[in-house]
């Protein structure tokens, strides 16, 4: 049985741009694992996707 590897990323989210982030993120085969708050204030969305085969 193969296993998954997977990439993360994280960005922050601007208030009121939340959506149209996450959408854009999840156009490139990015999903929503978490969103924490960040640092400095703000959210930060964490993300994965799997690694394709071979790259």
């Amino acid at each position: 049985m193969a296993t998954t590897t997977w990439e993360y990323a994280t960005t922050p989210l601007l208030i009121h741009r939340e959506t149209a982030i996450l959408n854009t993120w999840g156009a490139d085969g990015w999903e929503l694992v978490h969103v924490a708050n960040g640092p400095e204030g703000g959210l930060v969305a964490f993300l994965k996707r799997p690694i394709e085969a071979g790259a």
